[in-house]
């Protein structure tokens, strides 16, 4: 039987690729490994449980909690700090160890189980400046990209794997980006096999959404609790875009790439919604609107807030040749079901979300 090891397993992401995984691979053992850092992180663990994946609280930053979880032939590590914002208003020293170490620790784990290893790494590893320079157009509802750039890797379909990674791009970012070049390395030297994607927005259901990560979610749940939001920078009106992607269609990718790991193998993917699932602020006001039944007050903040972006939608077409997978879960099947989801759990998350 083979061993799927999750770290962050009890974190949004990590917990529904956990579930997954042993829902649709019964013959495996699934172990979820998690410090427990984030807050409503515990509320994952019953569910964990019940679907059969085994819990175990530990910390990649501490190699020695790896001794709890024997050998894995299959990690994925989606463990990190996943705030742009760490290290601007406090030590940068957690953001560092747990994205930075703690990947090599995961590293030196795989290297010494022959285990294949799969890294979540995100699309804040491209430069802020160069992306807010892009050519673009506003229209009534939100910012669009321009087909005429300047530079190459982006269209108006997103950015792709070519786009320049010259310049800053917040701490949080620098520790994904340094991760990949130390795992490209891993790959050379030591023959281990290993795949990253940079995702984009990912959410669904149990992620527990803050402003500076997981906006959808936040955005729901301020609808849903009727508490007033803002519209941060850019003149306030809510047009800034991201892409997002439901986690079980990053679920089905991770399958594809497991299976056929000899393809994959030293590959870097940009992994999210794309155009077709990309959303304004000032549009998903209008769908909490639709699947809430509420309205909230929101207030615009004309400047720009520290290390936000105007558009970033990803261009999704080489992992798409390479693998055949696009993401099925539309934007309005997304906000549904998050407002399902809380409307069903609402009292439990009330203290976390409102």
């Amino acid at each position: 039987m083979k061993t799927y090891l999750i770290t962050g397993g009890a974190g949004f992401v990590g917990s529904n690729l956990a579930i997954e995984f042993k829902k649709n691979k019964q013959n495996i053992r699934v172990i979820a490994l998690d410090n427990l850092r984030r807050r409503g992180s515990e509320l994952n663990i019953p569910r964990l449980i019940e679907n059969g994946v085994e819990f175990i609280h530990g910390d990649i930053r501490n190699k020695e909690d790896f001794q709890d979880v024997g050998e894995a032939d299959v990690i994925i590590e989606c463990s990190a700090e996943p705030s742009v914002l760490a290290g601007f208003e406090s030590s940068p020293e957690y953001l560092i160890n747990t994205n930075l170490l703690g990947t090599v620790n995961c590293l030196e784990y795989a290297r010494k189980c022959g285990a294949d290893f799969l890294f979540l790494s995100t699309s804040r590893v491209y430069p802020i400046k160069i992306i807010n320079s892009l050519n673009f157009t506003e229209t009534a509802t939100r910012f669009e990209l321009s087909n005429e750039q300047s530079i190459i890797g982006i269209s108006s379909k997103g950015l792709t794997e070519d786009f320049s990674l010259n310049g800053s791009r917040t701490l949080y970012g620098t520790t994904k980006l340094a991760s990949e070049l130390i795992i490209q390395e891993y790959i050379e030297m030591y023959g281990l096999r290993c795949v990253i994607n940079r995702c984009g927005v990912l959410t669904g259901s149990w992620q527990m959404g803050k402003v500076d990560q997981g906006f959808v979610v936040l955005w729901v749940a301020k609808h849903y609790y009727q508490k007033p939001l803002n519209y941060l920078g850019y003149s306030g009106k809510g047009k800034q875009v991201r892409d997002i992607l439901h986690v079980k269609d990053l679920y089905r990718l991770l399958e594809i790439q497991i299976n056929d790991m000899d393809t994959h193998n030293g590959e870097t993917y940009n992994v999210g919604g794309g155009l077709e699932r990309s959303i304004s602020l000032f549009e998903l006001t209008n769908l909490c609107k639709k699947y809430t039944g509420n309205k909230v007050p929101i207030n615009s903040v004309i400047e720009n807030r520290m290390a936000d972006i105007r558009i970033f939608i990803t261009d999704n077409s080489k992992v798409t040749e390479k693998t055949g997978w696009k993401p099925e879960i539309t934007v309005d099947q997304i906000i549904e079901e998050i407002s399902d989801w809380i409307r069903e759990n609402s009292e439990k998350l009330r203290p976390i979300l409102a």
